[in-house]
């Protein structure tokens, strides 16, 4: 068992989280229902299944939450570039968070791997 609390990709994708609630709030129209839902679901994914894991019974359980977190790290990628797309999150505002997205895939990948 992990103390998901205690991971640096857990509090990271946590406050990446923020961020994303954050920007989507700003959303308007069929842009707020459509992508903006869904892109804050995807956001809030990530730590929420990092948590979930760490709290199974094994590490393969532990595992399989990581790849679904890295899943969901992908999604928000795609997500983000819609919005940047859509001139929702202004280009420098989705940069960053891309990077932070990218860096959290890293950790996420690297986490998973090194959990045996």
């Amino acid at each position: 068992m992990h103390n998901f609390k205690r991971l640096e990709v857990w509090r990271r994708g946590y406050l990446l989280s923020l961020e994303i609630i954050r920007a989507a709030e700003s959303f308007t129209g069929v842009a707020r229902y459509a992508l903006g839902n869904q892109i804050v679901r995807a956001a809030i994914s990530i730590p929420s299944n990092i948590a979930e894991g760490s709290g199974r019974g094994s590490n393969k359980e532990f595992r399989r939450f990581l790849a679904i977190a890295l899943g969901s790290a992908y999604e928000l990628d795609t997500q983000v570039q819609l919005a940047r797309d859509l001139g929702l999150i202004p280009g420098a505002a989705a940069q960053s968070l891309i990077t932070e997205i990218d860096e959290l895939q890293r950790m996420l990948r690297r986490l998973r791997r090194n959990t045996t």
